[in-house]
């Protein structure tokens, strides 16, 4: 077993010079105990492997920014990571996972998640609880719906949504001034509403959705999809023809008899 890990991983002895290690692609099943000896680890690289747990001992990299599990077998986030407080970055797409541990939220310092490519069919809870996050990458499950205490990010700049199966506009992203960018490419939708409030808004990209109009957008941003290249002046046009929802018709009245 020792000579086969060796092989595998050749030989971990020193910290490396730049305190990280990358051990990708290398068909581990369990975690090199070598490794959980480097107390000054910060990155650590074990994408593309056959894990499917994490042992205790990884507790110890206690100054750990960035951690790379995506292109495993997880079904479950081992909760040994939620100990590791000084996470940046953590990736753990094309994995199994369909649901993330409520220990989560103490990674307090966490600014970018990557979760694309899982089995989530419901927003994970516990996100938003994670205050400093400013990248979300959650597209490629089957989720339907935001939860309203999403809009409690306010440091979230991009958020990923693409191949899910959102079938309208998620309300919550209306109320998010700094966002920006929005991805909901191959969602359900039908409709966009205006997006011309969020100031902070560069990109916004809608494509391969069943839409019967393209979002209005600000000056200076950006929309890749269907109708991208119209003008505003065009979106407007087109939105005489567009039926309403029953939330903007209200509105309108509302503002007719002031």
């Amino acid at each position: 077993m020792e000579r086969c890990q060796r092989f595998l991983v050749g030989d971990l002895k020193e910290m490396p010079f730049d305190r990280a290690v990358d051990l990708s692609s290398r068909q581990l099943r369990r975690l090199p105990s070598p490794v959980c000896v480097f107390g000054e680890l910060v990155k650590l690289y074990l994408s593309d492997n056959n894990l499917n747990s994490l042992p205790p001992e990884v507790q110890s990299l206690r100054k750990l920014q960035l951690l790379a599990l995506d292109f495993n077998c997880f079904d479950e986030l081992p909760e040994v990571v939620c100990r590791l407080t000084h996470l940046n970055i953590l990736y753990l797409g094309n994995n199994r996972l369909y649901r993330l541990p409520r220990e989560l939220e103490d990674l307090k310092e966490l600014n970018t998640l990557w979760l694309e490519t899982n089995c989530f069919t419901q927003f994970p809870q516990v996100v938003c609880e994670l205050s400093n996050l400013k990248t979300l990458h959650l597209g490629y499950n089957q989720i339907r719906s935001l939860p309203p205490e999403l809009g409690g990010l306010g440091e979230l700049r991009s958020i990923w949504l693409a191949g899910n199966q959102l079938s309208e506009f998620p309300s919550v992203l209306l109320e998010m001034q700094f966002l920006a960018v929005v991805d909901v490419d191959r969602n359900k939708i039908r409709y966009f509403p205006r997006l011309s409030h969020l100031q902070g808004l560069k990109l916004v990209i809608y494509d391969h959705n069943p839409c019967v109009n393209a979002p209005v957008i600000a000056d200076g941003a950006r929309r890749v999809g269907r109708w991208a290249d119209n003008s505003d002046e065009e979106e407007d046009e087109e939105d005489e023809y567009i039926p309403k929802l029953p939330g903007e018709r209200t509105a309108e009245l509302e503002e007719g008899q002031t």
